[in-house]
């Protein structure tokens, strides 16, 4: 229902005379709408909306494709899940293991056992390498490129990759 109102509003203010409406950009917008919602709010106009203090109806998803949101409903039943939430999963708990690695490795570096650090991370490396091409950068072989976790996502849950140098930071700082 808050979603319908933001809708009926912002198109409200869009449609409204120019003389009232000075927007410059996409952020305008967003806080001309957050100010009117704001406003609504203390005059009470959220009050007698129907369904108020009533738990929402989450089994289906109202912007999801009818057929997707089918489909995801019968594998949640049965306790499965889509091939990315799983490789999602994968690469977090893969991610994890190597940072708390990367870590040991790096007390390595700071005693100044070059040999082993040397050692450590050129292995630590190699299963960045790994992880990362389960994140969607494409390795040298081809099964690399096959079903990874950016390319069957849904759109606005991709992720980016482990880079060296930045985890290295963290652990100087």
């Amino acid at each position: 229902m808050l979603l319908q109102f933001t809708f009926l509003l912002c198109t409200s203010i869009l449609l409204s005379s120019p003389e009232n409406l000075r927007v410059g950009d996409e952020t305008d917008i967003v806080n001309i709408v957050e100010q009117r919602i704001w406003q609504s709010m203390e005059e009470g106009q959220f009050e007698k909306l129907p369904g108020k203090g009533k738990p929402l109806n989450l089994s289906t998803n109202p912007h999801a494709d009818p057929d997707e949101d089918t489909l995801y409903r019968i594998l949640s039943k049965n306790g499965c899940a889509p091939e990315w939430v799983e490789l999602n999963k994968q690469i977090k708990s893969e991610a994890a293991e190597w940072r708390t690695a990367l870590k040991k490795a790096w007390a390595y570096k700071i005693s100044g056992n070059d040999a082993k650090w040397t050692e450590s991370s050129e292995a630590l490396k190699v299963q960045l390498g790994a992880i990362n091409n389960k994140v969607g950068f494409l390795g040298s072989r081809p099964e690399h490129a096959v079903f990874r976790y950016n390319l069957i996502v849904p759109f606005g849950r991709q992720m980016c990759g482990i880079k060296w140098e930045k985890e290295l930071d963290r652990l100087k700082d």
